[in-house]
């Protein structure tokens, strides 16, 4: 009977403006959560078979939810080097528990990148999900899979220790005074039996012709050690004696500390002739010492490079113009960087950037397809497709936008107008139901 159909279809109008409601309702009041995707439900209508010719049966209404998935939203500065926003397609992958974890434990993808090292270290989200990466290699690579979530791990910024670098490298700019007299003990220099190192260590033997260069050189357990480089001028034009020799003498094994000895040349315009030069050797050898340290301190055997190519012999005042030295002594973690291609770095306070994890990108053919959970977090399922993890920027993968967050996709006017317009669609069907009611009473009526 068409006034049953007419009933019917009002019950569906409140059902489906009930549930367009409700999307609403969700959305205005996720307006401030980060990366929350906006939910809208569609009308699609219903059509009964007109059963009887002549007369129409109505079939109503049904609401269709879908979630905006795909949809980005704003990314907006943040104050927090590791609150993360993902500048194109993907999610972040994380898990429900940091310490433990293992590969039957369930991974969720999100794009709430609000996240902050917790009391352990792990870095969590404000919905206490933790984020996953791949663990740096010892030889600083990472280990990465496109669908293997056993790779990944909790990334956690605090449990690394102390940072130690050994010195590899040191450099000198200077200039030697090319108009030094040459001293009357240089006919007795030696550097076998009467070296600046024996100067430097005993007081007796040759004594250098300016203040040596003091040189630092940072072990493998982050201790310095002192060394020196001195010169004496020759009586042969442009060519200096030269000593490298530490400073205590005890550090090393010979026992007035030198480490190596030779003659520096310059050319003729001032430049340092490196080829002819026999500080580190044979002439044109490696410029480099390996200092033989003193058994009982008990540190690695290292080599180090000495650049000298910025030494000058001018007619100008002996002067060390810069030392520099990649090296660095014991240092704490003081911050945390992550770069665009979500590489997260731990800093320390000696200068010193040592890597942690990669950040993987989850993307999915249908996104809209997610299944969303509490925490603004989704999982996989066959609509939206197979899940392939990508490096950040990579195979159509987002890149990371450190110290950013991703607003919400709600727009507060349009929710608004939403909100209006489905009350009144909803006082509509209810008035449907109130006539067909009215019409059902003539009915019975006429009966009496």
């Amino acid at each position: 009977m068409s006034i049953n159909s007419a009933l019917l279809a009002g019950v569906s109008g409140l059902v489906a403006n009930s549930s367009a409601l409700a999307a609403i309702s969700d959305n205005i009041a996720n307006v401030n959560t980060t990366a929350y995707k906006r939910n809208n439900v569609s009308f699609a209508t219903m059509v009964t078979s007109q059963a009887v010719k002549g007369e129409y049966s109505a079939g109503g209404v049904q609401g269709i939810s879908k979630q905006f998935v795909s949809q980005q939203g704003l990314l907006q500065a943040a104050s927090s080097s590791t609150d993360l926003g993902i500048n194109g397609d993907g999610f972040f992958v994380v898990s429900t528990k940091g310490a433990g974890l293992t590969a039957a434990d369930p991974r969720q993808f999100t794009r709430a990148g609000a996240f902050e090292p917790d009391a352990n270290g792990y870095l969590v989200n404000d919905a206490g999900l933790y984020l996953q990466g791949w663990p740096v290699q010892a030889d600083g690579s990472f280990s990465t899979d496109p669908s293997d979530l056993s790779k990944l791990g909790p990334i956690n910024v605090k449990s690394l220790g102390a940072a130690v670098q050994q010195t590899s490298t040191l450099g000198v700019s200077a200039n030697l005074d090319q108009t030094t007299p040459v001293s009357a003990a240089a006919a007795s220099y030696n550097a076998a039996s009467n070296s600046m190192a024996d100067f430097a260590a005993t007081g007796t033997g040759t004594a250098p012709d300016a203040p040596p260069v003091e040189l630092t050189v940072i072990d493998s357990m982050g201790g310095a050690h002192k060394f020196a480089l001195a010169f004496e001028k020759t009586s042969t034009a442009n060519t200096w004696n030269a000593e490298i020799y530490a400073v205590p003498a005890t550090d090393v094994t010979p026992t007035n500390g030198q480490v190596a000895a030779g003659l520096v040349k310059f050319n003729t315009d001032g430049s340092i002739d490196l080829a002819n030069s026999t500080l580190f050797g044979p002439a044109g050898s490696p410029a480099t010492i390996t200092p033989p340290w003193a058994a009982s301190l008990g540190i690695a055997a290292q080599s180090v490079n000495v650049d000298l190519s910025q030494f000058t012999q001018l007619a100008a005042a002996t002067t060390v113009n810069s030392v520099t030295s990649d090296g660095a002594g014991v240092g704490n973690i003081v911050g945390v960087q992550v770069g665009a291609d979500g590489v997260v770095s731990a800093l320390f306070d000696n200068s010193q950037v040592r890597k942690i994890a990669k950040i993987a990108v989850a993307t999915f053919p249908d996104a809209n397809g997610l299944q969303a959970t509490s925490g603004n977090a989704y999982l996989a399922t066959l609509t939206s497709g197979q899940m392939t993890l990508k490096a950040p920027g990579n195979g159509g993968a987002g890149k990371i936008a450190p110290s950013s967050l991703e607003a919400s996709t709600v727009d507060l006017s349009s929710e608004f107008t939403g909100l209006i317009t489905t009350q009144k669609a909803y006082s509509a069907s209810s008035k449907i139901i109130t006539t067909a009611d009215q019409m059902l009473d003539e009915l019975i009526n006429i009966i009496r």
